[in-house]
């Protein structure tokens, strides 16, 4: 026997064991994925039910910015599809749309991964305080033994892809969910003045608010005549209120200008009256 027909030999023989392995393989294979989610079923399902929602989480999105995507079909729902186009070999063309869907339960869908043809599913329950989402995806290998190998490698086919894709809806949801500092900012025009906050410019001829701890000298009030007004310890120039006119440099004082008290004149002295003998 020559060389040639020892090789042809060879790969039929093995042909054949790969044959008869195929038949013992199982015909149905079912990969799945599950992540923990820190936000209600409610919260979840809308990422999922809405497929507009899939390319921000896509796994191949992720590995592919160019993924073309397309959508047909309701927004959301049953009847809802995505499919998409890379020009990658190992994520090719696929398509997902909805064929059931129970609210904030479950969704099943019609896959097409590269021509891998099955079934998945999105199965949301509750975990804690949070969710738990799980992704499946199922295939029928048939009799086909080509099939049937193909199938065995969906473990480490699609299952990393899952994981990937969970782990940035997972991000998706709590980022979006997460509650953003309050700005900053002045107080609105015409809103309340805040306690604690800047003072109102006081009315025209209006006195300055009294010094914490110390006592507002009533409006108008007077020192006696000759007697210094009492320093207010700790309190500092204010500036004039609003509307009011300021004091030009140079120009005399309201105490400066008054005219001075008049002063009372002596009284008379009185005559001695002469006594007469």
């Amino acid at each position: 026997m020559g060389p040639l027909a020892r090789l042809v030999l060879g790969l039929a023989v093995l042909v054949g064991i790969m044959a008869g392995v195929a038949f013992g393989l199982p015909a149905h294979v079912t990969v799945s994925r599950s992540k923990s989610i820190n936000a209600p079923e409610s919260i979840v399902f809308p990422y999922l039910n809405n497929l507009h929602h899939f390319s921000e989480w896509s796994p191949w999105r992720q590995r592919d910015p160019d993924l073309k995507v397309t959508y047909s079909g309701p927004e959301q729902g049953k009847g809802a599809k995505v499919t998409w186009t890379s020009e990658k070999p190992s994520i090719g063309t696929g398509s997902m749309e909805i064929v059931e869907s129970e609210p904030n339960r479950n969704i099943e869908l019609s896959l097409n991964l590269n021509g891998l043809e099955g079934q998945g599913a999105f199965s949301v329950n509750p975990d804690g305080s949070g969710s738990k989402v799980t992704w499946s995806f199922s295939s029928e290998s048939g009799s086909s033994p080509l099939k049937r190998w193909k199938a065995l490698m969906l473990e480490g086919f699609i299952g990393p892809e899952y994981d990937a894709g969970l782990d940035r809806l997972k991000e998706k949801v709590e980022a979006d969910r997460r509650p953003t500092a309050p700005a900053i900012g002045l107080t609105p025009e015409g809103a309340p003045a805040v306690p604690g906050g800047p003072a109102a410019a006081l009315p025209p001829g209006g006195a300055p608010p009294a010094p914490e701890g110390g006592t507002a000298a009533p409006q108008g009030a007077v020192s006696p005549p000759g007697q210094a007004a009492p320093a207010d310890t700790g309190a500092t120039a204010s500036t004039p209120a609003a509307g009011t006119p300021q004091q030009d440099a140079g120009a005399p004082t309201a105490a400066e200008a008054a005219p001075p008290p008049a002063t009372p004149a002596p009284a008379p002295a009185k005559k001695k009256k002469k006594k007469r003998y």
